[in-house]
């Protein structure tokens, strides 16, 4: 054959996705190589939130049913920390390497749901196109292939697990990820195919998504009106197959939600499935106070109706101390359900108070995409190379091919959802995931390369789907062995201290030999000061086996400077006493504690920590 020859070409072509499709398996393992070093050397990054998530795992391996109905945090995380608790025999001082562990099982499983969202991507991509009578040749004119799409969601995924989705978080964030990404893929495939066990299996998945945030909720009744909607406007169906699959997904998500929704509206006295939307906006759009809110309070209510049911027990005004014994679970009470302690906190829709929060939020998803410009930068290269995306959606039999419309547009429900509220990175990279996915998949070769008669168009489209897909490959080893080589710096460090893991904190360990050395056994009662002891990183107090009952709460000011100008010390020392707590806790940072400053007499430093301990027995 001549140099140039289309018959080459193509069969070069073919040539490059067999290698690359026999290639995937070898990557897969590369990447979840790469992702274990981080279940063994990332680094320590527990806080209040990931403490709640542990308790909650120790009551479903105690089967104390009654503690694990909570508001706030939602049973399917803690239910895998629990089952890899027991799997893996972890004991106090090993539990979080065991926690580490289940994460990474936790990624293999969001590494199955990205190739399944992809996959039905394409398959609703070709048949779409079958049923708008899309020629072969049209239909082959999209430049990347399912196999392209795999390797472009993987590397996206390795890429979060390095940012936002780290191996340390101990929160249920990835799961969520996993189980919605479950949900779409089903519900494209039900879409292309029309069979209504993908229709269930969307149910079920956007099920277990709720049992792990109650966001999912609201957002399993907006896969539903996806699916009716699509099928009635662009696939023509008749209406009772829609609702027939509509009521089928309804049903596996009521079969799989509504016991634990019965559960919580049992537990409140009314319908609900989760507070955690309602206080969040109470809290950053309606201003009310997030912490210890007090009945007393009222210009703190912010723009919310609060009629608090059992707030906090106030020990004192000024300092404000706190008692947390009316909570019998948790290590820190007050987080482990503050939807308890704030029940009957009832926001007021504001449009003048959303447009600023809204405003805020849109500004953290333009940070959100500068911080993850990767997949923005190719795709920007492969328009300027000649892909065009085709993202026309013209209903009917002979319409277009709007097989896009339904995964952009749940994932640009995810985004305003999350924006009327309070955007975090780690929230919303399911939706990046939905939308930036989905417009790869729309890219299409130039209209004269989308001909296969054309034998001169082959050459440059092959040249461009050459060029795609090595760009595409480069970036999945480029952000794996950015993984390997933070993994091998990160052992380098531990190595250099001894450390026997990432997920092993020196700090912690020492605040808990040092209470043990003061007396503190397990099951007994602590109490703390300042928002680093207190709700920040509370894992000292679960480390040494203890709750902490009893709070100084000192929202601003370093735990030194607040004691040493406080007047009345002596009598809150005593209000703590009196609770009996066998210890107060606090970080004092940097400052010199001596027992010759009358304020600090009988502290004791914990460890070789910034923690200070004052015996209070």
């Amino acid at each position: 054959m001549n140099p140039g020859d289309p018959q080459k070409d193509h069969l070069e072509e073919t040539a490059i996705s067999t290698l690359l499709r026999r290639f995937f398996p070898f990557y897969c393992a590369l990447a979840a190589l790469a992702t274990f070093g981080y279940a063994l050397y990332d680094g320590y990054q527990i806080d209040g939130d990931a403490v709640a998530y542990m308790d909650l795992g120790d009551l479903l391996r105690a089967h104390h049913w009654a503690g694990i109905v909570n508001g706030y945090w939602h049973p399917m995380y803690p239910a895998f920390l629990a089952l890899g608790h027991m799997l893996l025999g972890a004991t106090p001082a090993t539990e979080l390497r065991a926690y580490y562990f289940v994460n990474f099982g936790i990624f293999l499983l969001g590494m199955v749901a990205i190739v399944c969202f992809t996959d039905s991507l394409a398959r609703l991509r070709e048949t779409a196109g079958q049923r708008i009578s899309e020629s072969a040749s049209q239909r082959a004119s999209y430049l990347l292939d399912r196999t392209m799409l795999r390797y472009l969601g993987l590397a996206l995924l390795v890429i979060a697990s390095q940012r936002e989705l780290s191996m340390g978080k101990v929160r249920p964030d990835a799961l969520l990820q996993a189980f919605l990404l479950f949900a779409i893929a089903a519900l494209l495939t039900h879409l292309a195919s029309g069979r209504l066990r993908y229709a269930a299996l969307m149910g079920v998945a956007l099920g277990c998504a709720y049992l792990t945030k109650s966001f999912a909720f609201v957002f399993a009744f907006l896969c539903i009106i996806a699916l009716a909607l699509f099928r009635w406007i662009w696939l023509r169906h008749g209406l009772m197959r829609i609702l027939s699959a509509a009521l089928i997904a309804f049903t596996c998500f009521v079969v799989v939600a509504g016991p634990y929704v019965a559960a919580l509206s049992h537990q409140r006295h009314r319908f609900d499935f989760g507070d955690s939307g309602t206080l969040n906006y109470a809290w950053y759009v309606g201003g009310t106070e997030k912490m210890h809110l007090q009945p007393t309070q009222t210009g703190q209510f912010g723009s919310s109706e609060v009629d608090l049911k059992h707030p906090e027990k106030e020990l004192m005004h000024t300092p404000l101390v706190l008692s947390y014994a009316e909570m019998p679970y948790g290590t820190y009470p007050d987080w482990f359900d503050t939807t308890y302690w704030n029940e009957q906190i009832k926001p007021h829709f504001s449009l003048r108070q959303d447009l600023p929060r809204a405003t805020r939020d849109s500004v953290l998803m333009v940070r959100y995409l500068f911080n993850h410009p990767e997949a923005l930068l190719l795709l920007a290269l492969l328009v300027l190379l000649g892909a065009r995306p085709e993202l026309r959606w013209k209903p009917g039999r002979h319409g277009t091919n709007a097989f896009w419309l339904v995964p952009l547009l749940l994932g640009v429900a995810i985004w305003c959802i999350y924006a009327i509220v309070n955007t975090e990175e780690r929230y919303v990279t399911v939706a990046y995931f939905c939308v930036i996915l989905t417009l790869f998949a729309a890219l299409r070769l130039p209209d004269a390369q989308s001909e296969a008669d054309s034998p001169a168009a082959r050459g440059p489209a092959a040249n461009l789907r050459f060029t795609a897909s090595a760009l595409i490959l480069l970036l999945a080893l480029l952000a794996t062995c950015e993984s390997l080589r933070t993994v091998f710096e990160d052992r380098r460090q531990l190595s250099l201290v001894k450390s026997p893991g990432g997920w092993y904190s020196p700090t912690m360990v020492h605040i808990a030999e040092g209470l043990q050395s003061l007396g503190v056994k397990p099951g007994d009662t602590v109490a703390c000061i300042g928002h680093t002891a207190c709700l920040n990183d509370p894992y000292w107090a679960r480390l040494a086996g203890a709750r902490i009952l009893t709070e100084i709460y000192d929202p601003e000011t370093p735990v030194y400077p607040f004691l040493a100008d406080l007047p009345n010390r002596d009598e809150v020392i005593a209000t703590v006493r009196a609770q009996g707590a066998k210890v107060l806790v606090g970080d004092f940072d940097n400052a010199r504690v001596s027992d010759s400053n009358p304020a600090f007499r009988g502290w004791q430093q914990l460890g070789d920590t910034t923690f200070y301990a004052l015996p209070l027995r």
